[in-house]
């Protein structure tokens, strides 16, 4: 019987795939810092193939898979083989205890259904008035002509919108200065690649993170008292998650509320500023392709700006938007710990075996540049989505995952797209643009990297016939 187990294991051990090809992590380290990540990614590919392996000092493992085909080990296996939790573990000095990614997966998963519900599609459309009215008010305030930051304009523009249609009146009405500070506070030090690999280094930065954490949940924990002392139920995400209950019956925990209005908040608005900023230095350093999304704004110039435009009738707009979120994915390489090992198999065929414990990287902004899947990857060209050639979508449905995929697509992707299609339709129906600094580069040492230093755009009002 012994002998018969025996021999029964090491079938199974010499039937399994090998491991995939491996190289050293701290070897890489020059290479990285001068060339650059994806530079160094694309050597790996050509040399490794597909899928393989970054060791460093073979304490820490993390498996990269490289190509379309493969991201659906990535996106849809269960949680119980592929896992978030783990690696997220530094956003709960972020978004507090008792949220997300500080909670077991059972109410992770409710609490996440709980955000998507208030985001929904459905949910949103009622708000796009709100949304424009909250654009168009802004920008009133340009003059006929001048010189802005962009980067800096748009990301309080966004931040206003969030404020109203997120957090609610109370909130954008009489506690916006302090809002903003508090959230600028958080933002400027919890997306530095220290803060995701030591989170709880007891450093200046993250002192700084957990006071602002802690006065931005104070401060919505105010934003509720006011709504319940009001009597009014509004129409924003704060009203849904109050009214929201989990599957058993019992409410949403004022705490548990206003952790997800920050995990929502730091998310969604990152994502959005840096996208309509990108967007922008993208357009106004692409003639050909600011010319058709000036003329598709011209089309519709007689139509009012509501939910039915933003969604369905911008389709030049959203192609820009999305050719920008391709060549600039907010979050650009994205990792999960493997819980069970599993095999995987590469276009030509290979397989191997992902063993439990390594760690396991979509890197977005490489894969959003393979030749094989997108013609001169490199260059801005909306018209890849465009009805003729679909790229994205003839090299299956993990070719453009700027937003997730598969069990963990991004909730705030409908959110998004409306929101800087209400900022871009506005800009480009009222003014003349133009860049006047260098195109921008990426930012460095950032989880969710935007264009670094300012964009500089002048600016010339105009109304299109």
């Amino acid at each position: 019987m012994v002998k018969r187990n025996t021999v029964t294991a090491a079938a199974a051990a010499a039937a399994k795939p090998p491991l995939p090809p491996a190289v050293s992590g701290v070897a890489l380290a020059i290479p990285v810092i001068t060339r650059g990540l994806q530079a160094v990614a694309g050597e790996l590919h050509r040399k490794l193939g597909s899928v393989f392996t970054v060791s460093f000092l073979g304490m820490i493992k993390v498996t990269f898979l490289v190509g379309p085909e493969l991201q659906g080990d990535f996106f849809s296996r269960l949680d119980s083989e592929v896992c978030q939790g783990e690696t997220y573990k530094m956003t709960v000095p972020v978004f507090g205890r008792g949220v997300l990614f500080d909670v077991d997966q059972a109410t992770r998963t409710e609490q996440i259904a709980i955000c998507f519900e208030a985001l929904k599609p459905a949910r949103l459309r009622s708000n796009v008035e709100t949304m424009v009215r909250e654009v168009e008010e802004y920008f009133s305030r340009w003059g006929e002509q001048g010189t802005v930051d962009l980067k800096s304009e748009l990301n309080l523009v966004i931040l206003m919108v969030a404020s109203r249609i997120l957090l609610g009146k109370e909130v954008r009405e009489t506690m916006f200065d302090e809002f903003a500070s508090l959230f600028g506070e958080l933002k400027d030090n919890s997306m530095h690649l220290v803060s995701h690999y030591f989170p709880n280094l007891p450093i200046s930065r993250h002192r700084r993170r957990n006071a602002a954490s802690a006065g931005l949940k104070a401060l919505f924990a105010r934003a509720i008292e006011l709504r319940r002392a009001s009597g009014r139920a509004e129409d924003d995400a704060l009203q849904r998650l109050l009214e929201s209950r989990y599957r058993d019956g019992r409410p949403v925990s004022d705490n548990e509320v206003t952790g997800m209005l920050v995990a929502l908040l730091s998310a969604g608005h990152v994502t959005s500023s840096n996208t309509s900023t990108w967007t922008g230095a993208f357009l106004l350093s692409s003639p050909r392709h600011l010319a058709a999304a000036v003329d598709e704004q011209r089309r519709l110039a007689a139509r009012p700006v509501d939910h039915a435009a933003l969604s369905a009738e911008m389709d030049t707009l959203h192609r820009c938007i999305k050719e920008a979120l391709r060549l600039q994915p907010p979050v650009p390489l994205l990792l999960r710990s493997v819980r069970r090992g599993f095999a995987v198999r590469t276009r030509e065929g290979k397989e191997y075996e992902v063993p439990r414990g390594h760690g396991l990287a979509c890197y977005i902004a490489f894969n959003h540049r393979l030749g094989r899947v997108y013609r001169d990857p490199g260059e801005y060209d909306p018209d890849r989505f465009g009805p003729e050639r679909k790229e994205d979508k003839a090299a299956g449905k993990f070719a453009f995952t700027a937003f997730g995929g598969g069990r963990h697509a991004c909730l705030g992707e409908a959110y998004a797209f409306l929101q800087i299609k209400a900022i871009w339709s506005h800009l480009l129906r009222n003014f003349e643009l133009e860049l006047v600094s260098p195109f921008p580069e990426v930012e460095v040492n950032n989880m969710m990297p935007g264009p670094g230093g300012k964009v500089m755009v002048s600016y010339k009002r105009r109304k299109l016939n």
